[in-house]
């Protein structure tokens, strides 16, 4: 447990805490434990509602995510939690979760409440902006490698609600299609490349695409065409950026000689540091694209958890607004942000709903829910991104 300086001492083989100690409030910053230990000496654990809003956000919205694992954390405790539900759009200064209990009761779980909405909800909202900018092109989450493997499957699962078509990590939760033929290594593995385009064509399980890595170790429209001549249904482009030259060009040229040759329905898979700004710039080219680190390393959103009221007082700290608030959505997609006490504006629906009532799970944060509430609103925010 925690040893004289404060530190919890359970750690796990692979440099990572386990979910024990995570669901104990041991993964803490160490003074919510100092804090907590001089209010229970002097005997205070006030009744408060706490907030959690990003004053700032990366993009002009976000979509918020994270919801599963905060409601399993707080089951048991005694405590009332209030939130949109996963894949709502959300805004800056919006509340996002509330919050009410005794202070003590929870006061050790902020540090990773806020963990799991922060990166979740930054993943999430980076693949939703993506998802905009891609239009009818297939947009695949390759990105985990650039994250802790322990997260893997919070990687893969927020870029799935966030509106990817698949993703790569085999950790990825059930029900998210897996995406992916081959790597370098295994066209290296036999003498030239057609060779390995073959052996993947021929042995391959049936169900797997043929999509073949064109840029091993010559020119791409050649290793293209050797891969369209033993049956690739696409050919992927993944070459670093430093030897990329005119990348448009380059697609231009595999473009031109796929059709030329007679292999129009090869379709063109591109990966390989590719951003948003790249599918904007080659979307009318490409069919499908593999995103790993602009999505998978995506800014956090920075949230933050606050009191707004204490024993049924306003009460908020200098730069915050004091008072229980709800947010509504109105017919004609604007927001309104008003004191949760106030009658609601006429035709508005409520954003944050009851997930956890004194410890009782209520309501379950849906990953498929969550990924079709995210679908459905980015025809409204495409222009925005």
């Amino acid at each position: 447990m925690y040893d004289d300086s404060g530190r919890y001492s359970s750690m796990g083989r692979f440099q990572t805490v386990d979910e024990e100690t995570i669901r104990s409030g041991g993964c803490t910053d160490i003074y919510f434990v100092r804090s907590g230990e001089v209010l229970e000496t002097d005997q205070k654990n006030p009744r408060v509602v706490m907030e959690v809003t990003a004053g700032t956000l990366p993009d002009a919205w976000a979509i918020f995510c994270g919801l599963n694992d905060v409601v399993s954390l707080l089951e048991g405790v005694p405590v009332d939690l209030d939130a949109m539900p996963e894949g709502t759009v959300f805004l800056a200064r919006e509340p996002v979760m509330r919050i009410s209990g005794r202070y003590r009761d929870f006061a050790r779980y902020e540090t990773a409440i806020l963990g799991f909405l922060c990166h979740a909800s930054g993943i999430a909202s980076a693949a939703a902006h993506i998802r905009c900018v891609a239009g009818d092109r297939r947009v695949y989450s390759f990105g985990s490698r650039r994250q802790h493997p322990a997260i893997a499957a919070m990687v893969e699962r927020s870029a799935w609600i966030g509106g990817v078509d698949g993703a790569s990590n085999t950790a990825a939760p059930e029900g998210i299609p897996l995406a992916g033929t081959m790597p370098h290594a295994f066209v290296m593995c036999y003498p030239r490349p057609a060779d390995a385009f073959r052996a993947f064509a021929l042995h391959a399980p049936a169900g797997v695409p043929r999509i073949m890595l064109c840029d091993t170790f010559c020119d791409e429209k050649r290793e293209s065409l050797a891969a369209a001549g033993v049956g690739a249904e696409g050919v992927r482009l993944d070459t670093p950026r430093s030897r990329r030259g005119d990348m448009r060009e380059i697609l231009e040229e595999v473009r031109w000689e796929l059709d030329s040759a007679g292999y129009p329905q090869v379709d063109i898979f591109l990966s390989g540091g590719v951003n948003r700004e790249d599918i904007v710039r080659y979307r009318d080219i490409v069919g499908a694209f593999g995103v790993g680190g602009a999505i998978a390393n995506a800014p956090v959103i920075d949230f933050a958890m606050d009191i707004v009221e204490r024993e049924g007082v306003h009460c908020a700290k200098r730069g915050k607004r004091g008072g229980v608030k709800q947010v509504y959505r109105m017919p004609s997609g604007e927001r309104v942000l008003l004191p949760a006490a106030r009658e609601p504006p006429a035709g508005g629906t409520p954003l944050l709903l009851p997930f956890v009532r004194n410890g009782e799970v209520v309501r379950e944060a849906d990953m498929g829910e969550a990924r079709r509430r995210v679908l459905s609103a980015i025809p409204g925010l495409s222009g925005s991104s």
